[in-house]
């Protein structure tokens, strides 16, 4: 399956970078509990439910989403179960889910082990926010601000440092950004070009990262794009004929190329971030096999 393959390789790469940290530092690592807590920030990839609690067209609070969720309903996940932050928290021996932040009901045992701000919709880019009322990364940021300050009326001030520095952090995004700015919808970024766009974006992440340290965050994973071109939303915009639709190369190659520039980016950005640990997770070659090669996964194209 697509994304036992991607947690894999995900959780691979958690474990060394965080063993080399480990052994910079002279910590012992128990794989157990790795990691206190798991907080995430993106778009769609991981929002477990933030969505619901806003005033957007961007849900999935209905049927078939959640249909192999536990209880078998939908909890605002853009998936028929359980999303990456999700497997991540249950295989580090965090917690079995990610509760959304919004969520009125979260309880203090919830917010010791980490919560999930990601806004399905958003990006690094304000447009594409201002498209899709969701949360930018910005309001993300703030929303956490609001976390680390109730973490701190449960355990105190210097316990809720020591958690937000050793969790977890997981950031995906960006891919709303090309898709609605550069791709499929009129936008004055359109005037930068691919790669001057590529690397307005990459500022995006700079700048996010660098307010992610400064509140505290310590180990942050930041997930490359997709193929975009393979993405059926792309592929429906770009089709010749009704029922044939093709990844768009041109798009994926693109893709590629960003995530070349994002590995170096955060090289940069962790030999400038003193006791930090920033390291990339490569989402794409695993997506373009299942999007070129559906029968090896046990899927059929009607």
């Amino acid at each position: 399956m697509l994304i036992h393959e991607i947690i894999f390789m995900i959780i691979t790469t958690i474990q060394i970078l965080t063993r080399c940290y480990a052994n910079a530092t002279n910590e012992t690592i128990n794989n157990a509990s790795m990691f206190p807590a798991i907080l995430v920030f993106g778009d769609s990839t991981i929002d477990t439910g933030n969505n619901n609690y806003i005033s957007t067209i961007i849900r999935a609070n209905f049927p078939p989403y959640g249909c192999n969720f536990p209880g078998h309903h939908a909890t605002g996940r853009f998936s028929n179960g359980r999303l990456i932050p999700d497997f991540i928290a249950s295989l580090m021996g965090i917690k079995d889910t990610v509760p959304p932040f919004l969520d009125p009901h979260l309880s203090d045992s919830d917010i010791l082990t980490g919560v999930c701000f990601a806004s399905a919709g958003s990006g690094y880019d304000n447009y594409t926010d201002l498209a899709t009322l969701s949360l930018s990364v910005d309001k993300q940021a703030d929303m956490f601000r609001s976390y680390v300050a109730r973490l701190s009326r449960i355990v105190g001030e210097e316990k809720a440092a020591e958690i937000v520095s050793e969790a977890l952090v997981i950031v995906s995004s960006g891919t709303n950004d090309f898709d609605i700015n550069l791709y499929d919808t009129p936008s004055p970024r359109i005037k930068l070009g691919v790669e001057g766009y590529q690397d307005f974006i990459l500022s995006g992440v700079h700048n996010f990262v660098q307010e992610l340290y400064n509140i505290g965050c310590r180990k942050i994973m930041v997930l490359g794009l997709p193929p975009i071109g393979c993405l059926p939303v792309q592929m429906t915009f770009a089709r010749q004929k009704q029922n044939e639709r093709r990844c768009i190369d041109k798009q994926n190659s693109d893709s590629q190329e960003y995530n070349e520039k994002l590995k170096k980016s955060l090289t940069d950005i962790q030999s400038n971030l003193t006791g930090s640990v920033i390291f990339y997770a490569d989402i794409y070659a695993a997506i373009l096999d299942m999007a070129t090669n559906p029968q090896s996964y046990g899927n059929r194209q009607e």
